[in-house]
């Protein structure tokens, strides 16, 4: 099994710091009437008196000996080096995180939305399905938007079809930002999203100049439009991408797939390749796109599955992420356990 560590950035806890607190002081005068505890950050150690940073309030003290304790060395503490706070223990709440991953999101892009535009016309005219030119158009945006925020962990890279194998590639669908990680493969498959996102202003303009399929929630006339227009994607070569669960899970859990996807796939005869995505939601939950949580992600590749079944399919495509999923739970909850001191 390959594996590969997406980490442009090894300094990313400095330059998630450098770029956090810029943006602070541009917004601290605006953000203190409405938002008092937007920014909390808390330095305590047992026995020590507490401080509080918040943005309407500057540093609160619980008691008079907090002062020394923000001030203090590791001259003038106790001797002992564990015995300072140290600016890696300094981390931006979550709702700051979110605002800071929002103005990346953008500054990163700039650039790349206004090379689309120019391109869009040559692609048309030239690859009008694959678009291959603007596989590293995403990659990019998405990697320099995430890189600061989060690693993602990459693992199965050697059961991706070839660059030119038209593929239908499914994954659960946990968080908002799942599309970042896959972005970041630099596949050429059009994704499947809800119409509504495409009238949203940058973002929703570049998925329709890459070609996304747009789909109302709801409308089988609508589904089954989207469903043909992958279906002659991939016959010219293209692949395509669902969430065959439909939305994402609100509760962690996975849901059931839908048939499309699949009868894409059986139809047309190219593989399923089915993918599992880890910790996209609880960095950004469903219900909470307001906030950023520290964290990492994996995203999994699995081997190509086919057949002409779409039941067949789906139900295969579903236990196979299902069973990884519980894998990878369970080797996060003995990882805790073991973590935990043992008393003697």
């Amino acid at each position: 099994m390959q594996l590969s560590t997406l980490s442009l950035f090894p300094f990313c806890n400095f330059l998630t710091l450098s770029i956090h607190f810029p943006i602070y002081l541009i917004l601290s005068s605006s953000l203190c009437k409405t938002v008092p505890k937007f920014l909390h950050i808390k330095a305590s150690r047992e026995g020590e008196s507490r401080c509080y940073f918040t943005l309407n309030q500057g540093f609160n003290r619980s008691n008079k000996l907090s002062r020394y304790i923000v001030t203090r060395s590791q001259l003038g503490g106790t001797g002992i080096l564990d015995a300072t706070n140290s600016l890696s223990e300094i981390k931006p709440s979550p709702k700051f995180r979110g605002v800071c991953f929002y103005g990346m999101t953008v500054m990163a892009g700039v650039l790349p939305f206004g090379i689309l535009i120019v391109a869009h016309p040559l692609a048309l005219i030239f690859d009008p399905y694959k678009t291959k030119f603007y596989n590293l158009i995403p990659k990019l945006w998405a990697t320099a938007s995430i890189a600061p925020f989060f690693d993602i962990e990459l693992e199965g890279l050697e059961n991706l079809p070839p660059q030119n194998a038209p593929a239908v590639y499914v994954s659960n669908h946990q968080s908002i930002i799942d599309f970042y990680p896959l972005l970041t493969l630099g596949r050429s498959f059009k994704f499947i999203g809800k119409n509504t996102v495409f009238l949203y202003p940058g973002i929703g303009w570049a998925m329709y100049i890459l070609g996304m399929i747009p789909v109302k929630r709801m409308d089988i006339r609508s589904h089954l439009e989207a469903v043909r227009r992958c279906m002659d994607l991939v016959r010219n070569g293209a692949s395509v991408f669902f969430f065959p669960e439909g939305t994402r899970s609100k509760d962690g859990k996975l849901g059931d797939f839908k048939k499309g996807a699949f009868t894409v796939a059986a139809k047309t005869g190219v593989p399923v390749i089915p993918m599992t995505l880890i910790g996209t939601g609880e960095i950004m939950p469903a219900g909470m796109e307001h906030v950023v949580n520290s964290g990492s992600v994996k995203l999994i590749i699995h081997k190509p599955i086919k057949g002409n079944d779409p039941e067949i399919l789906r139900l295969l495509a579903r236990n196979i992420i299902l069973d990884t999923l519980s894998i990878e739970a369970q080797k996060k909850k003995t990882a805790l356990i073991s973590s935990k001191p043992s008393i003697i």
